[in-house]
């Protein structure tokens, strides 16, 4: 069985490329979210292994969500999503919590690297 995986994006195409990376490499995708207060309410039914997020998104952004699933859970494995540019976001997400980040567009075997490290 392979860990359990939240993939949180405002982009359906950013999901979708995720969970196919991701389901090709054993890893269970268990739910979806496209905005911060999804990924919560998901986080908490679903409760997976990992999750990744996205740093811009509508209603609530990715850091928010961080910052809010590690008050839910402090070992909340979560890894950050971001477009190239985004350097001072990912900053704040790794101090919200966040123990990775990976850059669109998705290098798949950088996903998986990310995923697995964070995972050990």
């Amino acid at each position: 069985m392979g860990k359990r995986i939240l993939i949180v994006d405002d982009a359906a195409f950013m999901r979708m490329m995720l969970k196919d990376i991701l389901s090709k490499n054993g890893y269970e995708v268990v739910g979806e979210a496209e905005n911060g207060i999804q990924a919560v309410e998901k986080f908490k039914e679903v409760t997976p292994d990992l999750v990744t997020m996205d740093i811009t998104m509508p209603e609530m952004d990715g850091i928010a969500a961080v910052k809010e699933i590690k008050s839910i859970d402090m070992a909340a494995c979560i890894i950050m999503c971001s477009a190239m540019g985004q350097q001072a976001m990912v900053i704040d997400a790794i101090q919200a919590g966040a123990k990775d980040f990976i850059v669109k567009p998705f290098q798949p075997e950088r996903v998986i690297e990310a995923v697995s490290k964070a995972l050990s």
